[in-house]
């Protein structure tokens, strides 16, 4: 009842409730004038028409246009709009179902968005991630996964895990992260042509609101460079060992051979000048493995200064040459005294003076070695050449590791450690700068050495 009397219905029934009762009145006048009882019922009809007409135009028009924008809506089509003023009502609808219009399309842009992104996220990450259904099947594989077993989407996306992933280990996490509904992490070798890579694999379950397992989301690391790192750190602790075990086992053996006096003078004073020379090498080990410790540290602070190149040279060019004529060998150097640098003057210092040493202690007597410095592009190059043994192109490469020697009886018969060119490499990268070896076996070797300028 209250429906009926309502503001926007009352005025409609008031009128055909009038219409009819004011034709009733007159049909009873009319007294058998049938002509005039069908003008009657005609008159009613079309007043009721026209009251009708209204009606339908006014509100039931509008909520039959209100419906299907509605309808659109449903679909997805959040640019539908509905627009009345036909009353007060229609204008009030009207605006209520566009203004929600408006949100769900705000909405659902932002979601479009959100999507784009989480998508952009997961396919630029630089490891590879896969996402697996509570079946089994493959519903997600990023780029990264792709680009490290080197497949396709298709190849993956819809398929069982146990079907395309041909790694066991990768078998084994899926199934022991669904068995026991928790993470799980294994390593394995990934095997592609000539190219083996160490891989990391993180599985971890995905839940429901329910608390229900739905799947389970993998992580694939690339791990390569750790666990050559890793197999640097081994062979650093294993050299190290080895390198200090050889002068300490010649100290103690030729100490306990002077503390039972089972030999005449002469021999004493040979082995005093082994154990000698043996602690000189020892110490030079360990001062090296401290110089590097101290590179390698985060905190470390280069000294840099501006100072003149050829100024620096002849601070240490006495002793460079006074080596290399014990060897007859022809120093020579060609340095532009206009050659400014800015950098640690000791620790260049450092570098020349490892450089032209290995020049000296790889080239036979009668031999050259040249040292030359100049400025090209903007940087300092530093060039020490000579004409010594060289190095087999496989080797170069190696060179600046740490304990690596191209011929070891001669590294440790010239007194080296194994580090110098460790240490000369450091010290240009913290220079920012860079170093580039070239040898010739029985020809001779180049190191260019590359300090940026200010």
């Amino acid at each position: 009842m209250h429906i009926l009397f309502s503001k926007p219905l009352f005025p409609n029934i008031l009128g055909i409730t009038v219409v009819l009762i004011l034709s009733g009145w007159l049909m009873v006048q009319a007294q058998g004038n049938w002509i005039f009882i069908i003008a009657i019922i005609l008159v009613e009809f079309l007043v009721i028409s026209i009251i009708f007409m209204q009606f339908y135009n006014k509100y039931a028009r509008p909520l039959n246009k209100a419906s299907k924008t509605v309808n659109e809506m449903i679909k997805g089509n959040y640019s539908a709009r509905f627009n009345n003023s036909n009353s007060k009502e229609m204008e009030q609808l009207s605006k209520n179902i566009n203004k929600l219009a408006r949100n769900m399309n705000e909405i659902t842009i932002q979601e479009q968005m959100q999507a784009e992104q989480l998508t952009s996220i997961i396919d630029n990450m630089k490891n590879g991630l896969a996402l697996i259904d509570e079946k089994g099947y493959v519903h997600l594989v990023n780029r990264g996964f792709l680009e490290m077993f080197q497949g396709e989407d298709k190849q993956y996306r819809g398929h069982l895990y146990y079907d395309v992933f041909e790694n066991e280990a990768m078998h084994n996490v899926v199934q022991e992260t669904f068995l026991y509904e928790q993470p799980v992490k294994e390593q394995f070798k990934n095997e592609r042509g000539l190219t083996k890579n160490y891989m990391e694999v993180i599985a971890a379950p995905v839940f429901n609101e329910h608390n229900m397992i739905k799947g389970a989301v993998l992580v694939i690391y690339d791990i390569t460079e750790l666990k050559r790192l890793e197999k640097m750190r081994k062979d650093f602790v294993a050299n190290v060992s080895h390198e200090l075990r050889t002068p300490i086992t010649s100290i103690r053996g030729f100490a306990e051979t002077l503390k039972e006096k089972q030999h005449d003078e002469q021999a004493a004073e040979e082995f005093i000048e082994i154990i000698y020379k043996e602690s000189h090498r020892l110490q030079l080990l360990i001062e090296d493995l401290l110089e590097l410790s101290r590179l390698e540290r985060e905190d470390f602070q280069l000294e840099k200064e501006r100072f003149n190149a050829k100024q620096m040279i002849d601070e240490v060019l006495p002793q460079l040459e006074q080596k290399a004529a014990k060897k007859d060998l022809d120093f020579t150097t060609s340095i532009s005294p206009d050659t400014d640098v800015y950098a640690d003057s000791d620790k260049l210092k450092q570098v020349i003076i490892n450089l032209v040493d290995n020049a000296i202690n790889y080239t036979p007597s009668g031999g050259n070695i040249h040292l030359s410095i100049n400025e090209e592009n903007e940087r300092v190059h530093i060039l020490i050449e000579d004409t010594g043994i060289g190095i087999e192109q496989k080797a170069t490469s190696r060179v600046f590791e740490r304990f690596y020697r191209v011929d070891k009886d001669r590294s440790r018969n010239t007194g080296g450690t194994g580090l110098g060119l460790a240490i000369v490499k450091h010290i240009v990268e913290v220079h920012q700068g860079e170093i580039v070896l070239e040898s010739e076996v029985d020809k001779g070797t180049a190191v260019h050495v590359y300090i940026p300028k200010p």
